[in-house]
């Protein structure tokens, strides 16, 4: 299953995510290194894929032709955590 790293909307897209592709969610690029299965904090460029070029900002669109979007069974934990925090505030303050 394939959420989306920023807000953890799960993603119905099968098939290349194109590196203009947005989540209809939130509107964070999916084409990006926190979406990718190769992405690793502790790796060297923060990476798996030993040819995979540097890319500063990993939260945005890029070129990589090793992108390959991460399967995960459920919302990452952190994008999970913001969903919840926003749904509150919602409830709490009502729509805006």
């Amino acid at each position: 299953m394939k959420f989306c790293n920023s807000c953890g909307a799960k993603l119905e897209h099968d098939g290349k995510v194109g590196r203009e592709k947005i989540c209809s969610n939130c509107g964070a690029y999916l084409h990006s290194c926190l979406n990718c299965e190769f992405y690793d904090e502790f790796a060297h460029n923060r990476c798996r894929e030993p040819d995979a070029e540097w890319v500063s900002d990993k939260e945005t669109g890029n070129f990589c032709e090793f992108f390959r979007f991460r399967e995960l069974a459920q919302p990452p934990e952190e994008a999970d955590r913001k969903r919840r925090a926003k749904e509150d505030l919602k409830r709490l303050f009502g729509e805006d």
